[in-house]
């Protein structure tokens, strides 16, 4: 069974958490004219969510660009968000991006440009489209980039810290838990992975107030622990 966050609890918003994808992530997928190349360290986001692929030269792809039109080929990208932590199941999203991939600069194949026509988000509690106007007017969450060390910091230092979070849940966490971590965190809230013999359920807990910073997303998951009533939900699978 799986139960769906609550509207009125704040969180990112698709566009948000496809902005915060794509500010994590070092590597992707390209695929044009049905063949797929996996690139790494080779593209940059830029205002207002503008993806620039820098391709590496002599390769199959730069051949394969280089008999594409002048006016670009259609392209899809594909990214998968990873968690940072050891988990059984560690996807924690996949975000596709289509569009026509062109020249940034007329003649050269260095740098390409990713002209946006469709984006679509896929986690574990379903598949959302985002509209492309959203999407480049969204922002990464404060905390994209600082989210891997946050996490894995709290994993490995933390572990009784961790333990105390999973009490929040009192008897609404289902009994049989064995094993706690850290999932994700954004600058609403803290989410743990609780894992059971077969399957997990996805514990998010509702931060006091926003985080800005890695510093105040210390605090905030600290003064969870003496907050008179936390806010939070559960996501079974």
């Amino acid at each position: 069974m799986r139960v769906a966050p609550s509207p009125a609890l704040p969180q990112q918003t698709a566009a948000e958490q496809v902005r915060s994808v794509l500010a994590r992530a070092i590597s992707l997928s390209l695929t044009v004219d049905g063949e797929t190349y996996d690139l790494l360290g080779a593209h940059t986001v830029g205002a207002r969510g503008r993806i620039t692929l820098h391709p590496p030269a002599d390769t199959p792809l730069s051949d394969h660009l280089a008999r594409a039109p002048h006016d670009g080929v259609d392209a899809r990208i594909e990214l998968t968000d990873i968690a940072p932590t050891a988990l059984r199941d560690r996807v924690r999203a996949r975000v596709t991006l289509t569009g026509r991939l062109a020249p940034a600069t007329p003649g050269d194949l260095g740098s390409l440009r990713l002209d946006l026509a469709r984006v679509v988000l896929r986690t574990g509690t379903g598949t959302q489209e985002v509209a492309p106007g959203a999407y480049t007017l969204a922002a990464p969450d404060p905390l994209a980039l600082e989210e891997a060390a946050l996490l894995t910091h709290l994993a490995d230092t933390h572990a009784d810290l961790v333990s105390d979070l999973v009490v929040l849940a009192g008897a609404r966490l289902p009994h049989g838990v064995v094993r706690t971590l850290p999932l994700a965190i954004d600058r609403h809230a803290v989410s743990l992975r609780c894992e059971y013999g077969e399957g997990h359920c996805d514990l998010r807990l509702l931060f006091p107030g926003e985080a800005r910073d890695a510093a105040e997303a210390g605090d905030m998951v600290r003064r969870l622990l003496t907050a008179p009533r936390c806010a939070h939900h559960h996501d079974h699978h």
